[in-house]
Parts: C-alpha cells; structure tokens; sequence
C-alpha cells in the first residue's frame, strides 16, 4: 500500500513539471517569503523573515530578466532590497539558478552593494502555476562581512 502510494506522488510529481512556461515572451510575476531563520548578515545571526515581489519577462527560450523589491526585517532592524538579474531554466527538470546585482539599504543607515547568485526548483501546479523554493546569497560587494547573507526563498511563480 504504502509502495503504491509513494509511486503516485512521483508520478504526480513527474507530470507537473512536463508543463513548464520557459519560453520566450512569457511573463512571470512572483511573491515569496524569504529568511527563515537560517540566513545571516555578518556576525549577527538572529531571526530574519522578508517578503519578495519579483516581476520579469523572457528574453530567449530557458532565460529570464527580472527585477525584484524585497523587504526583510532582523532583530531590531529592517532592510529594503531593489535587484535586477538574469535566471536560466534548465526545461528538463525544473531546475533554475540565476544571478543578480542588489542595492540594500539598512534603515540604521548603512547601503550596500551586493551579488545574489540563486538555485531553485520550479514545482508546477498546473500551466501558470509553479511553487518555487530557492537558496540564495547575498555577497556584499563593499562590506563582504556585514553586507552579506545567505537564506532560504519560497515563492508562488505565474508565468502568463
């Protein structure tokens, strides 16, 4: 019984990703929740969570321009994010990664310039659907310590 059902969930899940949208002129618009708890920046390792609007278009089949505004709130501090990248999509299996360029202001004062290397996975609901979990980093450009972190992203894709 128990062999059974666990063949239905990878056949489930075998299927979904056959209905992938990388091609080129589509639309994708993304919100996710991002930190969990497992990111950090610099020394300080407390409880981090942020919210994430990404919007972008496909430029060539499996690529993807997007940009995104984040906002994350640590300890007694809230940080706000604008970033521009590129993703590729690897159409075979759902597998994604990408990298951008963020400006992050820390509402203490601070800026910084940062790197946002990204891979993720594209679990596909239905056509338009996707729920997309990802690692990232964030590798501070003029302060590697302070100015970089490391979390995990979930996210509702629409490709339209």
């Amino acid at each position: 019984m128990m062999k059974k059902m666990f063949l239905m969930a990878l056949m489930a899940v075998a299927t979904l990703n056959a209905n992938a949208q990388f091609e080129k002129h589509t639309n994708y618009v993304n919100m996710s929740l991002s930190g969990f708890n497992i990111a950090y920046h610099g020394d300080d390792r407390d409880f981090t969570l942020g919210i994430d609007a990404t919007g972008g278009t496909f430029v060539a089949d499996n690529w993807l321009v997007l940009g995104r505004l984040g906002w994350q709130h640590q300890a007694s501090n809230s940080h706000v994010q604008l970033n521009a990248g590129v993703r590729y999509y690897f159409k075979r299996n759902g597998v994604f990664t990408g990298c951008g360029l963020q400006w992050e202001r820390v509402m203490d004062g601070v800026n910084y310039a940062q790197l946002t290397p990204e891979v993720g996975y594209c679990f596909y609901v239905n056509h338009f659907i996707s729920l997309e979990p990802s690692v990232y980093a964030h590798l501070g450009l003029n302060d590697f310590n302070c100015g970089s972190a490391i979390g995990l992203r979930l996210g509702v894709g629409f490709y339209f």
